[in-house]
């Protein structure tokens, strides 16, 4: 079974990973992620992967806090790297080499993020987890996501979400919402459809990348998109 893509950039989301918890992370969907994706690197593809922060702290509001918008967003980036080392421990322990790259210095626990030296490891077949967002506030995990996609040259993000695609309202609120298999980008623009933050989606939309939105908690999804079936649903030009 040939991959359609050599090189992707998997998103997935830090909220997925509370499982049947309320907080934190459940090890067993961890497991379930780091199976799926050594899957595909039997295949031969390079991955790389951004995880948000959500289960643990996403930006909220500063007038409920006290916390300003700026130190909300850092704390933020830090729990995306203990998301980073929780889906690296899972990886390695079942024989995946990984390599945790972080926007933010800390040597102890990650490399730098240097865009050369994360393309090296992509092409020496190792999975690379990049940590700490962009390393600046203000910007979302999903813009992450596509910086490092565009940086890497990757063929195509896949946004592992909870819902099977993209839909023409929220599928969980309006049962009579429609599931798009294909869509442009000016389609999503011109019906206001949330793919990803804005600042996000313009950057894969001016560089032409596609994103494919798909369940990541159905068994066998990843494998099923890298290979070319038609699941969830692409944006592209």
């Amino acid at each position: 079974m040939l991959p359609r893509y050599k090189r992707i950039l998997l998103k997935l989301s830090g909220e997925a990973l509370v499982g049947e918890n309320n907080f934190g992370m459940d090890p067993k969907i961890i497991m379930s992620y780091a199976q799926d994706i050594k899957e595909i690197t039997e295949l031969g593809v390079q991955v790389a992967i951004v995880i948000g922060g959500g289960n643990i702290y996403r930006g909220m509001n500063e007038a409920e806090t006290g916390i300003e918008r700026a130190q909300g967003d850092y704390m933020g980036m830090l729990a995306t790297v203990i998301n980073g080392m929780a889906l690296q421990a899972s990886l390695e322990k079942i024989g995946v080499y990984t390599r945790l790259l972080s926007a933010i210095k800390m040597e102890q626990i990650a490399e730098p993020y240097i865009r050369r030296r994360a393309i090296r490891h992509l092409e020496k077949g190792r999975v690379v987890i990049f940590g700490a967002g962009t390393g600046n506030p203000y910007f979302t995990t999903d813009t992450a996501g596509s910086l490092r996609a565009i940086e890497i040259n990757a063929d195509v993000i896949l946004k592992g979400t909870r819902v099977d695609g993209i839909y023409s309202a929220d599928p969980e609120k309006d049962p009579k919402a429609t599931k798009y298999q294909s869509i442009s980008f000016q389609e999503c623009l011109s019906k206001n459809l949330r793919v990803m933050d804005m600042t996000a989606f313009t950057l894969c939309m001016e560089n032409k990348l596609p994103i494919i939105v798909f369940n990541m908690n159905q068994p066998d999804n990843l494998k099923r998109v890298v290979t070319g079936e038609q699941v969830g649903t692409i944006v592209n030009g």
